[in-house]
């Protein structure tokens, strides 16, 4: 046989035998449940899916869900400077401008838990937040005065937003900068899920950074997802309390986690609007439950501000599921809403020692 023949008739077995062994590859059953994860937004992702999958289509499935977050963060991202709310933040003041549906829904939610609690959740709060140096998770190099903080709430409020729902559009009526950090996350939640859910996908439990969204069962049958509840700690993860979940998304905000401390005194991550101020109360940790992740990540961070008191007001007033972590000097009490209780019934409540209010 002539030697260029032979060559050539090897490499085409080489290429063939390659393609097998990609394709058996792609083929093989993964182990369930299957887990996903890496980074995303500064912080992670972990989809943890229960149904049979093949190696091929949980690398698909993840390539799938990575391009739905990829959209999130080029339409919401105050980081990049080509991301849709970075664009409407630089419109001219009073100028309507053009916006895609999954923008105007999230500034929709926005607003409506803006009205529902009197100002304590407020996606115009950006300038306050950079003014703090916590939009970047830093502290600030000094105090921010009296004068500035009153300067920069005169110029915030959810009435500087003009939004038109129906017409996909919205616009500025003050020079205010748009910060999306307390609901599109819960967003991108929803938006995995909802790609999962096109799927086909029965059972799964996703994690965005802590906001979580889960279907079915962790065996692909009957044992619902179980998550830890943490205990407010500075220094370690601890859960305080492990709740199942089956079919809904659950969202919890606190300030145990991102402050500073300067003259012995603590600075919350969390701004109250109203004031231009971290927030000064014994709520260490609001948890809410809820069909969409993204109303239970701005309704957890609304109810964060109000404090126990307020905020559990609102809770039963909307109907929300909620459970709070309150300190009380050296440990803390855990009390939930009656809404908490109808999600998650009476005996997991009581087992988990949890004071109705």
């Amino acid at each position: 046989m002539n030697p260029s023949r032979l060559l050539s008739l090897s490499l085409l077995l080489l290429a063939f035998t390659v393609l097998l062994a990609a394709c058996s590859e792609s083929d093989r059953p993964l182990e369930s449940p299957v887990r996903l994860e890496g980074s995303i937004f500064g912080s992670f992702y972990q989809v943890t899916i229960a149904d049979s999958l093949t190696q091929g289509r949980a690398r698909a499935l993840e390539e799938g869900f990575l391009e739905e977050l990829e959209a999130v963060d080029a339409s919401m991202s105050i980081y990049r400077e080509d991301s849709e709310l970075v664009v409407f933040n630089q419109s001219p003041v009073g100028e309507w401008q053009p916006l895609s549906d999954e923008l105007v829904e999230v500034l929709a939610i926005g607003q409506s838990v803006a009205e529902a609690s009197g100002g304590a959740f407020d996606t115009t709060l950006g300038a306050l937040v950079n003014l703090w140096s916590f939009g970047s998770e830093a502290r600030p190099r000094e105090i921010p005065d009296d004068e500035t903080l009153a300067e920069r709430l005169a110029e915030i409020g959810p009435d500087s937003v003009e939004l038109d729902v129906e017409g996909l559009q919205a616009r500025r009526l003050r020079d205010v900068f748009v910060d999306l950090g307390g609901v599109a996350k819960g967003h991108g939640t929803d938006r995995v899920a909802a790609y999962l859910d096109r799927q086909g996908i029965e059972h799964y439990l996703i994690n965005l950074g802590g906001d979580l969204s889960v279907r079915g069962y962790r065996d692909g049958e009957s044992q619902p997802w179980r998550i830890g509840i943490e205990a407010p700690l500075d220094d370690r993860q601890e859960a305080r309390h492990v709740v199942p979940l089956h079919d809904v998304s659950v969202a919890t905000s606190g300030d145990y986690r991102n402050y500073f401390e300067e003259d012995g005194r603590r600075y919350s991550h969390t701004l109250d609007p109203r004031t231009g101020r971290p927030i000064e109360h014994r709520l260490a940790s609001v948890t809410v439950a809820h069909p969409s992740n993204a109303w239970a990540d701005a309704w957890a961070t609304a109810l964060m501000v109000l404090g126990e008191e307020q905020g559990m007001a609102l809770a039963r007033e909307q109907g929300l599921g909620v459970l709070m972590i309150v300190r009380e000097d050296e440990d803390w009490s855990s009390r939930v809403s009656p809404g908490f209780v109808e999600i998650f019934g009476e005996a997991l409540t009581e087992e988990l020692g949890l004071e109705v209010r």
